[in-house]
């Protein structure tokens, strides 16, 4: 990216305060499956940090009084804008992270308008409590209340799905709320803000603001220490969310955090093979593996893992056909992160069950499904997350050493089990370390009404539904004397 002085008056605005804020530097935001460029976007200093917290802090105690209601009528209203533009915010998707049509409409867009129905037929419900007490003489009200100013930080990947879940929570709780967006996707998260100003919320409720990647420290720092900001929920890399974990510490402020993963998907002999197999490709490839929920591994039992690997060339064959166009990934460092992690298991002895490592494509970002064979736990590949179009399938001897290589990583988002026989489902699901276990499923599954987040490095806390609610919501006590 090059920073430069804008001399375009279509550079993608910050919004503050229910204004469109133009800043004199900005950055290019290019196509990473064309390279061509897309548009220059403002970026965010600390001035405009500092006066997006602000904006949200004056128009806080205005939007926590406000009637449930509204909140919800608000609310709702934006799920309607969002699907009336399905067709505009899919192509900024399109444009500035390449996706697919599928992934940015019917993903994207489809599961972003769900959770926010959703969230806003919950707003109503949100109550109290009135506990007994030792002494007959007090009574107890246990009331739930917004923190006030909410930063919400999302990444690239989904830039809808996760950038409205980090605000839309926090917003129909009654906080206001800073998104941080990716400097990858600034036209998406623009569109964020630009759905619920239209739905009519407030000016100064949603504040939105993106960055120069060498920014990024800085500016993340002032957010964060700024005494108007009460809570952090972050998304993205387990790297960047100890950062941000550290500086919320710091401050002795709560943080909501879902981060990296190595899902694995255990494979059993009493599975259906053909169908197990098509579901470990979508959740292995879809979106380029750009998810952290994507299938890292398969765990196979030993006995049937050559019938396996045939099902699996068969619907990588059928899904990815060598006549399409290649995945794209986000940048071309994605794309040698993912190449130095296979190159260094097949130097030591893993070997290529589908796919060319040495193909060059017409884009540096562009990279076409690779599955391993024979990874071990001496190989990089086995524990880091590759964020790439890339799986490793790996033989277990029997159910339980496929559980242990499943939980043999530091991370524990999502997880899929495929048998028939449900009791084996159930049994080996409970064993797995991990937020979400799926059974007969890809390991890439969120939906509105279920909790989503992780343990271990992936995180913390939890979206989606009341439980989504409530983290945005701290309890007071309140007693008095009858």
């Amino acid at each position: 990216m090059i920073d430069r002085i804008s001399s375009s008056v279509n550079a993608v605005p910050l919004l503050i305060n229910g204004q469109e804020i133009s800043t004199k530097t900005t950055f290019e935001v290019k196509n990473p499956s064309t390279q061509k460029l897309v548009s220059y976007s403002c970026s965010a200093g600390e001035v405009e940090a500092v006066k997006a917290v602000e904006a949200a802090q004056a128009a806080f105690p205005d939007w926590a009084r406000t009637r449930a209601v509204k909140r919800r009528d608000i609310v709702l209203r934006a799920a309607a804008i969002l699907e009336s533009r399905a067709d505009e915010l899919a192509k900024y998707m399109q444009d500035e992270v390449g996706a697919t049509k599928f992934f940015s409409e019917k993903i994207n867009i489809g599961v972003s308008a769900e959770i926010i129905r959703d969230v806003a037929g919950r707003i109503a419900a949100i109550q109290g409590s009135l506990p007994s007490t030792l002494d007959e003489s007090t009574t107890a009200l246990v009331s739930r209340e917004p923190y006030g100013v909410v930063l919400g930080i999302a990444p690239w990947n989904a830039p809808y799905i996760l950038g409205f879940r980090a605000a839309v929570f926090a917003l129909a709780a009654g906080n206001t709320v800073v998104l941080k967006g990716s400097e990858n996707t600034p036209r998406c998260f623009w569109a964020i803000g630009k759905v619920f100003a239209d739905a009519g919320l407030p000016k100064g409720c949603l504040n939105v603001l993106y960055h120069r990647p060498q920014d990024a420290a800085a500016i993340t720092e002032v957010l964060i220490k700024h005494p108007f900001v009460k809570k952090v929920n972050f998304t993205g890399s387990t790297a960047v969310g100890r950062i941000i974990a550290e500086m919320a510490g710091k401050s002795l402020k709560p943080v909501l955090l879902e981060l990296g993963g190595k899902a694995s998907a255990i494979v059993l002999k009493s599975a259906d093979l053909k169908k197990a197999a098509k579901e470990c490709v979508l959740g292995s490839f879809l979106n380029s593996g750009q998810t952290c929920m994507c299938t890292e591994r398969i765990i196979v039992e030993a006995s049937i893992e050559k019938e396996f690997g045939d099902h699996l060339k068969a619907a990588l064959n059928e899904m990815f056909p060598h006549d399409q166009p290649p995945q794209v990934l986000v940048n071309s460092a994605a794309v040698n992160k993912v190449r130095q992690l296979v190159d260094s298991a097949l130097d030591q002895g893993a070997n290529l069950l589908f796919g060319k490592i040495e193909e060059i494509e017409t884009s540096s970002a562009q990279m076409r499904p690779l599955v391993l064979q024979n990874v071990t736990n001496q190989m990089d590949i086995f524990y880091i997350e590759s964020f790439g179009p890339t799986v490793s399938v790996i033989a277990a001897k029997d159910e339980a050493e496929a559980v242990a290589i499943a939980n043999d990583t530091e991370y524990g988002l999502s997880a899929a089990v495929f048998t028939e026989d449900l009791a084996t489902g159930l049994r080996v699901a409970k064993q797995i370390e991990s937020g979400a276990v799926h059974i007969n499923a890809m390991t890439f599954h969120d939906e509105p009404s279920l909790p989503h987040g992780g343990i271990k490095s992936s995180g913390y806390g939890r979206f989606n539904a009341d439980w989504g609610l409530n983290e945005f919501l701290k309890t007071k006590t309140i007693t008095f004397q009858n």
